[in-house]
């Protein structure tokens, strides 16, 4: 670009990239070749799981879940339909911090729910 650009402005527009990439070399080939994300910030690269040994079913993250991409009851311990899930995080800013329930997860496979219906005994 630098090469054949005809004006000065055409010749500095790739200098972030170009930047950055040098920099951050190691961040870059991680997303390409490892699809994770290491800060935990590329929606793309990203779930949301919601931890069953943790999980209180205290309805606060199903109540609060924009898209209704979590599912549970009372007793019962949630889980969220990654499918649904448009990974905006309220889930994990509404869980109580004294249960750490909700966890974000990237480069590893968000683990199948469990098929029987965890009933959480309540701490």
């Amino acid at each position: 670009m630098r090469d054949f650009s005809l004006c000065a402005l055409g010749k500095t527009a790739a200098n972030p990239v170009l930047s950055t990439i040098r920099y951050f070399r190691d961040e870059y080939e991680v997303h390409i070749k490892e699809k994770r994300c290491p800060a935990l910030a590329c929606k793309e690269l990203i779930a949301y799981y919601i931890e069953p040994e943790k999980c209180q079913a205290c309805l606060i993250c199903l109540r609060d879940c924009p898209v209704e991409a979590i599912t549970g009851d009372k007793k019962i311990a949630h889980v969220i339909d990654q499918e649904k899930c448009t990974k905006c995080g309220t889930c994990l800013e509404v869980c109580p911090p004294r249960f750490s329930a909700v966890t974000k997860l990237s480069g590893v496979k968000v683990p199948e729910p469990i098929r029987q219906k965890t009933e959480v005994v309540r701490k």
